[in-house]
C-alpha cells in the first residue's frame, strides 16, 4: 500500500517550453512546427465560422513573442495565444482557406529537440506547379507498363512471346514526346542538411544548384524538367520519388553536398543505389546520414506506399532494379566524366549505397554530391552562382548524353535519331498504315524476332521509326 501511495503521489510531468513557432510553406500544403523543450500532451481540433485550427498544450508555456512568428503566404492569416485551466496554452490560428491538418511528433533528431508537426493540406492542389501534360503521362505509362509486364514474364518463366504478340494495330503518329527529369534538391525547409564552417546551409546550395539545372533541361529540345521541391520546405525521401513516379519520369537525380567531421576531403561524387550494400566505407556512412533527413525533417506515417502492390514484388522487382541499376551505372559514368572538367571528383567512379531517395524501382536514378561543403575552400565556391552553373551544366550535360546515345522509343530524340538514319540493308522505315505483322511478313521473319530485335515491349509502331530486320 505504501508502494501504491507514493507512487500516486509521485512528481507532476515538469512543465515545457514553446521555444519557436515556424511555418514552412509548400504549393500543396504549409508546415507548422512547434519546437518544444520536452514531451507535451496536445489536443488539435478545427472550428468553422470562420474557419481555426485551435492547438491546446498541456502545463505549457510560450517562450517566444507570437508577433515575431513570420506567417508568410500561407493558409494561415493570424495568429493567437492564450492561457486555459491555469497552466495550459492554447495557440489560434485563423484560416483563410480549407485546409484538412494532420498531426504527429517527432522525438529529438540532429540540431532539433522534441517536436510537434501539423499538416496543413490544401485540398486539390497540386506538389507541382506544372504537373506532366496528361497525354505525354499516358504515353509513358503505357511503355512503363509493357516494360513491367515483360520483366514479369521472364520472372515467372513464362514465355515472353504472349507479352509480345499483342495487337497488330496500324503504326501511329510519332508523339515526339519530351524526355522527363525529376530533379530534386536535398533536405529543405526544418531540415537544413549539412551546414558548413561559415554557416552555409546545404538545402540553400542544392536548392540553387537544382534550379539551374531544371532551367538547362528545359531549355535543351527533347526534354521536360521538374523540381520536386522549388523552395523552403521539407519533402519526405519516399514522397520525392512518389512524386517523381506519378510524373511518369524518365530519370530521377537528387542533389546534394557532402560532409564529414574532417576539413580536408574535398570533390564531387556520383551514387547509385545498391541492393546489396556499398562501394566504399564513404558511401555506408552516406547513405545512412542522408537517409536520417526523415527523422529531422518529419515523416508523418501518411505516407501512401500504393505503389507497393503494383511493382515491389519478389523477382520482378529485381528484374527491374537491375534494369534501372544498369541505366543509373551508365549515366552517372557520364556525369562523373562532366563533373571531372569542372570540379575534382572525390571518387573516380559511381559508388553504390542504398540511399532510400534512390529506391524508385521503375525509374534509373542518381545521388549527386556536388561537393563537401565541411571543406571551407569547396563551402566558398558552392555558394558562387557561377560554380553553380558549372556544375548544374555538368550534369545536365551527362543526363544529356546518356539519352542522345539510348533514347526513349517514343521520344522526340528517338524521332530525331530515326530522321537522320539512312535505310540500312537491313532496316526499314516505318510508313502509315504499315502494321508489324506485314513487316514482319514482308522480311520473312516473325512478329516476336522483329520485336526482339528491335527491344519492343509494347504493341506500337511509330511512323517515321527505323526498324532493324534480323536475319532469318
Amino acid at each position: 500500500m505504501l508502494v501504491v501511495l507514493a507512487m500516486s503521489y509521485a512528481a507532476p510531468a515538469q512543465a515545457a517550453d514553446v521555444e519557436n513557432i515556424r511555418l514552412w510553406e509548400a504549393p500543396d500544403h504549409v508546415r507548422v512546427v512547434f519546437d518544444l523543450s520536452g514531451k507535451v500532451e496536445s489536443s488539435i481540433f478545427m472550428l468553422n465560422d470562420p474557419r481555426r485550427l485551435v492547438v491546446d498544450l498541456k502545463d505549457t508555456k510560450l517562450a517566444v513573442d507570437p508577433d515575431e512568428i513570420e506567417l508568410g503566404d500561407s493558409a494561415v492569416s493570424e495568429l493567437r495565444t492564450g492561457i486555459r485551466d491555469g497552466d495550459d496554452l492554447r495557440v489560434v490560428f485563423d484560416l483563410n482557406r480549407k485546409v484538412v491538418p494532420h498531426h504527429f511528433m517527432l522525438p529529438p533528431a540532429g540540431q532539433y529537440g522534441h517536436r510537434l508537426v501539423i499538416d496543413l493540406d490544401y485540398p486539390g492542389e497540386s506538389a507541382l506547379k506544372k504537373p506532366i501534360d496528361p497525354i505525354a503521362a499516358m504515353i509513358r505509362e503505357q511503355e512503363m507498363s509493357a516494360e513491367r509486364a515483360l520483366a514479369k514474364a521472364k520472372a515467372e518463366g513464362k514465355n515472353p512471346a504472349k507479352v509480345l504478340a499483342r495487337q497488330d494495330s496500324k503504326a501511329k503518329p510519332h508523339p515526339k514526346r519530351d524526355i522527363i527529369i525529376a530533379v530534386d534538391a536535398g533536405h529543405g525547409g526544418e531540415d537544413p542538411g549539412a551546414v558548413g564552417p561559415h554557416g552555409t546551409y546545404e538545402k540553400d546550395v542544392v536548392l540553387a544548384i537544382a534550379r539551374k539545372l531544371n532551367a538547362k533541361l528545359n531549355d535543351t529540345p527533347g526534354f521536360k524538367a521538374f523540381l520536386t521541391r522549388d523552395g523552403d520546405y521539407y519533402v519526405g525521401l519516399r514522397q520525392r520519388t512518389v512524386l517523381a513516379r506519378k510524373q511518369k519520369a524518365d530519370f530521377f537525380v537528387s542533389i546534394h553536398a557532402d560532409a564529414v567531421k574532417s576539413r580536408g576531403p574535398s570533390g564531387s561524387s556520383v551514387y547509385a543505389l545498391s541492393q546489396n550494400g556499398a562501394t566504399s566505407e564513404t558511401a555506408r556512412w552516406l547513405a545512412k546520414t542522408e537517409n536520417r533527413s526523415d527523422l529531422i525533417g518529419g515523416v508523418n506515417g501518411r505516407l501512401d506506399l500504393s505503389d507497393k502492390d503494383e511493382v515491389l514484388r519478389g523477382v520482378l522487382l529485381d528484374l527491374t532494379m537491375t534494369a534501372t541499376m544498369n541505366d543509373s551505372l551508365s549515366t552517372g559514368g557520364q556525369v562523373l566524366d562532366q563533373l571531372a572538367q569542372v570540379n575534382e571528383l572525390h571518387k573516380s567512379q559511381v559508388e553504390q549505397a542504398g540511399f532510400v531517395v534512390l529506391k524508385s524501382p521503375d525509374i534509373p536514378s542518381l545521388l549527386v554530391e556536388t561537393g563537401f561543403i565541411s571543406n571551407p575552400a569547396e563551402e566558398r565556391r558552392l555558394q558562387s552562382s557561377m560554380f553553380q552553373a558549372k556544375i548544374a551544366d555538368a550534369i545536365g550535360d551527362g543526363i544529356i548524353a546518356h539519352f542522345r546515345q539510348q533514347p526513349p522509343p517514343s521520344s522526340l530524340l528517338a524521332w530525331q535519331q530515326d530522321q537522320e538514319r539512312g535505310e540500312g540493308p537491313s532496316e526499314y522505315r516505318v510508313r502509315k498504315g504499315d502494321t508489324l505483322s506485314e513487316v514482319a511478313s514482308r522480311y520473312d521473319v516473325t512478329m516476336l524476332a522483329l520485336k526482339q530485335a528491335n527491344d519492343l515491349s509494347g504493341d506500337i509502331l511509330r511512323v517515321g521509326q527505323v526498324l532493324k530486320i534480323p536475319q532469318s
